[in-house]
């Protein structure tokens, strides 16, 4: 397998075990990783095999992936995954299903002879929330989420209904600035060592 092979199939293959729950995920990483999503930002160990405690485990989470695209300048790459995410919960008392559209950025190196995740990044493009079964009510009030981020809105209206919390801060597309510091950052470590 050539690098960028070795390096699509890393990034794949975690987002698979982490969908899965497998402890495969962990091998995914070197133990230094930090990892940045809407509920956690900190090293790995933070987020191998836990979830929001407000998601209720009894639901389905359904991920799917795009074709990886890979940046790589030696022993060091980031890739650009595009992701949708289905969550079923209960909103107001109906099930629900909020589709969430995120780009995962992962920064990978070789270490030993081996490609490893050292950080991820997720940036939240948009999302919308229907129910379950047609046709039902899911007596949302429009003022409960006009004040919040069109790039995670919906993530975060359910999240908040669930009981828990969610910063209004995180990356999302409807920052640009952010965005474009967030690639900058990226690129500047890819070439750290040219």
């Amino acid at each position: 397998m050539n690098d960028f092979e070795a390096i699509s199939q890393l990034v794949l293959k975690e987002r698979m075990y982490r969908g899965r729950h497998v402890k495969e995920a962990a091998d995914c990483y070197f133990p230094d990783a930090t990892v940045t999503t809407s509920w956690q930002s900190g090293p790995v160990s933070t987020f191998l095999g836990k979830q929001p405690a407000d998601f209720a485990n009894s639901l389905p989470i359904v991920g799917r992936f795009g074709t990886p695209i890979v940046h790589q300048n030696g022993n060091r790459a980031y890739v650009e995954l595009s992701s949708t995410t289905n969550h079923w919960q209960m909103i107001n008392g109906v099930e629900a299903v909020i589709e969430s559209y995120m780009r995962l950025i992962y920064r990978v190196e070789k270490r030993d002879n081996a490609w490893k995740i050292v950080n991820l990044t997720s940036i939240d493009e948009a999302d919308k929330m229907q129910p379950a079964i047609p046709g039902q009510d899911l007596k949302i009030n429009p003022d409960d989420v006009a004040k919040l981020r069109r790039s995670y809105r919906f993530l975060a209206y359910g999240r908040i209904k669930a009981g828990g919390e969610i910063s209004q801060d995180l990356m999302g597309t409807d920052r640009k600035a952010d965005e474009d510091g967030i690639y900058q950052k990226t690129e500047n470590w890819l070439h750290e060592n040219d």
